[in-house]
């Protein structure tokens, strides 16, 4: 996908040089990560606790009257549900640590990655893009630490355990539980199919709103002098409707999903119940296994109910990651291969059949050379749109020439190293551009070399 255009795409659920490209920064805090797998397993180990001690606690002491057991029993049962509100509070707070950390360090890279990409780049890409990259994408990284991968492997080890203890109490029971569960997984995945399409159009609405915005927030000047704003307010109008459409879209199918899923749920415990009551009826079957089958069902339907949600996160994530990282493996940057670092520059410049274009072969410098002296003084004089600026951006550059060479006291610009070619040479804007920040901020750029007097 390019920066150019954005395309719906549903992408991968999983894709393997995503996901290895995300290990390299959760690296610097694998400590913190194995910690939150050792809780993520502890929290699906303690998940069926509560149920089987239940159970217990009925069939073993309530059903004989033995009041001291069962005194134990719920100490042990406050001891567990203490445990597993700490084991949760540390999961929680661990997953969004290490999502928040991992979002600093990339945007970070990012916006380093950003200052050192050529002019030439940033002509080609709307800036509302970039903002989208640096600010929607990474953001949404957090959400695959703290509510998408260690969560669904959270929820699937709980499936397992859970369904483990069920067979190993009562393996005809569980088969009656389980009676709806093809239903739970079909609306599951065809819910997780639709809502996965329905999230790529409302992070495409929010890129598209974001390139919008800032263009024509950055043009107002020229919106007005042509008089476009009723115009160009009928664009943004279409563009936000686009963008609440698709949010409504995904609206509607929570809206369907969960009811239905409720209900599946409603219909697996009700078939439960019968069969149950018929075999406590029949001495067949304990009322405490009853309860506990109950309470199981229950634990057993949220995650799957979860894990829908919790794929497209992940999934959202991986295409957030996808962009990011295709924006970080842009070669679009000046080569800073220069090494040459003169203490002082005289300012004999030269330029020797040069050639540039900013686009393809549509040339807008053809063959020109001249020299200009140190100390001397030339004025370039010509039309907009003649290559006065054009000649100063290569000079310092900001670009670089398609043919010929320009040369600085002798050597070729490209063997000075960058910083310092460009600390040497002083460029006074046409365009004023002002910094939020202070007028001293703006003349110095914070540059604590640079004195007020």
């Amino acid at each position: 996908m390019s920066l150019e255009q954005e395309k719906s795409s549903s992408g991968e659920i999983v894709d393997s040089k995503v996901l290895k490209q995300l290990y390299g920064f959760v690296k610097p805090y694998k400590a913190q990560f194995y910690f939150l797998v050792f809780l993520t397993v502890s929290l699906a180990i303690l998940a069926p606790t509560r149920p089987y001690f239940i159970q217990i606690a009925i069939d073993d002491y309530i059903a004989v009257g033995d009041a001291p057991g069962l005194l134990k029993i719920i100490y042990l049962l406050i001891g567990l549900m203490i445990l597993q509100a700490i084991v949760q509070w540390a999961h929680t707070y661990y997953s969004g640590w290490i999502g928040q950390v991992i979002i600093r360090d990339i945007r970070v890279k990012l916006y380093k990655h950003l200052l050192k990409l050529r002019l030439k780049f940033f002509d080609n890409t709307p800036i509302g893009r970039l903002v989208t990259r640096n600010i929607s994408d990474v953001e949404t990284l957090a959400d695959v630490f703290s509510e998408g991968l260690a969560a669904i492997i959270g929820d699937l080890l709980q499936l397992v355990t859970i369904l483990g203890v069920m067979f190993y109490i009562d393996w005809k029971l569980t088969l009656v539980s389980l009676s709806t569960l093809p239903l739970m997984i079909i609306s599951t995945y065809v819910f997780k199919e639709k809502i996965k399409v329905t999230f790529n159009d409302v992070r495409n609405a929010v890129s598209n709103l974001n390139s919008f915005l800032q263009e024509h927030i950055t043009g107002m000047n020229i919106v007005q002098i042509f008089n476009r704003e009723e115009r160009e307010f009928e664009k943004f109008k279409e563009i936000n409707k686009e963008h609440r459409r698709a949010h409504i879209r995904s609206v509607l199918y929570y809206s369907i999903y969960f009811p239905v899923a409720e209900i599946i749920q409603a219909i697996g415990i009700g078939l439960v119940v019968w069969y149950g009551a018929v075999g406590v009826l029949g001495m067949e079957i304990e009322i405490g296994v009853l309860i506990s089958f109950i309470m199981y069902l229950q634990l057993f339907f949220r995650p799957i109910r979860q894990i829908a949600d919790r794929f497209n996160t992940l999934q959202m994530g991986v295409v957030s990651s996808s962009r990011i990282f295709k924006l970080l493996e842009s070669k679009e940057h000046i080569a800073n291969e220069g090494d040459f670092k003169p203490a002082r520059v005289k300012g004999n410049i030269k330029l020797e059949k040069v050639w540039f274009a900013y686009v393809d072969e549509e040339y807008v410098l053809k063959d020109i050379s001249f020299e200009v002296e140190s100390g001397q003084t030339v004025a370039l004089v010509g039309a907009t749109g003649a290559g006065k600026s054009s000649i100063i951006n290569l000079i310092s550059r900001f670009y670089e020439i398609n043919k010929g060479d320009i040369s600085i006291d002798g050597h070729d610009i490209r063997e000075f190293e960058l910083d310092t070619l460009r600390k040497h040479i002083g460029v006074v804007l046409q365009d004023v551009f002002l910094f939020s920040n202070t007028i001293f901020y703006n003349i110095t750029l914070g540059n604590p070399d640079i004195t007020r007097e």
